[in-house]
């Protein structure tokens, strides 16, 4: 079936933004290869407190400008069941001491908070766009990194308890775990339409072709384009509203190991950095054309030159790891990490973009610290899910935001988190089970099943 055209349909649906609970044993271990960010905080001590609050405090901004909010759990760590299949045998605090004796990297990876950053959750199709007429997520299978692979087992049972009702919604299973099948979710990929609730183009970005050997001199590419073009066929995509673009080298050797570094889009606006793309004139008069092609219309195309934002202050601020959201009353939204009004230079161009000819009409800045030192900014932290008011009305309705919620949720994370954690600490049996005990009472508070690792 071929979606019919932008201007057919009425804009009735929303775009939510689920984002993902901090969990309890965040830390630094500097596990993300090619993340500036965190191999610079490695072991250092982290507040998962701390770390936690900052992401509702967000969730909270965003609720109050009257953007729909929903949040995700987090996922049980230190996963045991992890430990184990690596050959640790024992009792718990047993399995826990000899890893952290024997292989501390690898007790740091099965306890690793990742899943916090929602935006490698899943790739995501609204309705509009796909084949069937329903939503279709395919949940991540992250195997570009150890830590980041031991999510998508969990995701995707989370996803199914929030996206239950088949007939209006498909949570497929993660890609095969392959070599050339790197799947990192809604990250790398790009919605331009005119409205939310209207049809659009989706554009798929990626950093391997064809094999495992990266794109980039100094880091390993990530995505791949099989993997991208799979998701794509999955979710019945028609072929004129697919683009397939590749990341430039120098952002990927830069530290921009997702695209959502360097580009940042919202309806028929793009903000994006000049080095985003490989051959990034030819993308973005690719993006233009598709656009138009299938839209009728121009897109907003807001593109940052080197000179005005070098990489290293985009990657330091992650200025385009922001959310772009629209409001209510109108206009959109900028929601920045705190060190963009740091930085002389992204604090100007901000205030050039607000007071330019462009949708965007106001800034807010956003302090999520704790994650901003182990490379995720705002817009890591949330998985962006277009909905229509009769998908809300049968999702799950636990997971969305109320202010009674986060109030429990602040609750929540001030009884069961430690503010100090140090790498030795992962080794703590009281640990893990201060993680469960909490683990527990927040699937009772957003109306959960259990969910296995």
């Amino acid at each position: 079936m071929i979606p019919p055209p932008c201007d057919a349909v009425p804009d009735v649906a929303v775009e939510v933004n689920f984002d993902g609970l901090v969990g309890p044993t965040h830390h630094y271990a500097g596990l993300g290869v090619g993340n500036l960010a965190s191999q610079r905080h490695r072991h250092e001590p982290s507040n998962p407190r701390a770390a936690a609050l900052e992401g509702i405090t967000k969730m909270r901004l965003l609720h109050d400008l009257g953007v729909p909010q929903g949040v995700l759990p987090p996922q049980e760590r230190p996963l045991m069941s992890a430990l184990r299949g690596l050959g640790f045998t024992g009792d718990d605090a047993t399995v826990l001491a000899t890893a952290n004796r024997e292989a501390p990297e690898l007790l740091a990876a099965c306890s690793s908070t990742s899943s916090m950053w929602a935006a490698n959750a899943a790739t995501v199709s609204p309705a509009r766009d796909t084949a069937d007429g329903r939503l279709h997520l395919t949940p991540a299978n992250l195997t570009s990194q150890f830590h980041r692979s031991l999510e998508a087992r969990a995701t995707t049972a989370i996803l199914r308890q929030v996206f239950a009702d088949p007939k209006r919604f498909v949570v497929h299973d993660p890609l095969p775990a392959a070599v050339g099948l790197t799947d990192e979710g809604a990250a790398n990929t790009i919605r331009l339409a005119p409205a939310h609730g209207g049809p659009g183009i989706e554009i798929f970005v990626y950093g391997r072709d064809g094999d495992a050997r990266p794109s980039g001199r100094r880091f390993p590419a990530r995505q791949s384009l099989a993997a991208s073009q799979a998701v794509a066929r999955r979710h019945g995509l028609e072929p004129g509203r697919s683009l397939f673009l590749r990341q430039g080298d120098a952002a990927i050797d830069a530290g921009v190991f997702h695209n959502d570094v360097v580009a940042i889009s919202n309806e028929n606006v793009l903000l994006v950095h000049e080095e985003a793309f490989a051959d990034g004139t030819v993308a973005l008069a690719a993006i233009r054309d598709a656009y138009t092609a299938a839209c009728g219309d121009e897109p907003v195309v807001i593109e940052v030159p080197e000179a005005v934002i070098p990489l290293a202050v985009a990657v330091e601020t992650y200025l385009f790891n922001s959310q772009l959201v629209t409001l209510p009353r109108g206009g959109m939204a900028i929601i920045c990490p705190v060190e963009c009004r740091e930085h002389p230079a992204t604090s100007r161009w901000l205030d050039e973009l607000v007071a330019g000819d462009n949708p965007v009409t106001a800034i807010h800045p956003v302090a999520v610290r704790q994650s901003m030192k182990n490379g995720g900014g705002p817009a890591c932290l949330r998985l962006r899910i277009v909905l229509s008011p009769d998908d809300m009305a049968v999702m799950h309705p636990g997971v969305l935001a109320t202010p009674a919620l986060l109030d429990a949720l602040e609750a929540w994370v001030n009884r069961h988190y430690r503010d100090r954690l140090a790498p030795h600490d992962l080794a703590d049996p009281a640990l893990l089970h201060e993680s469960r005990e909490a683990m527990a009472t927040l699937m009772d508070l957003l109306k959960f099943n259990p969910v296995e690792g």
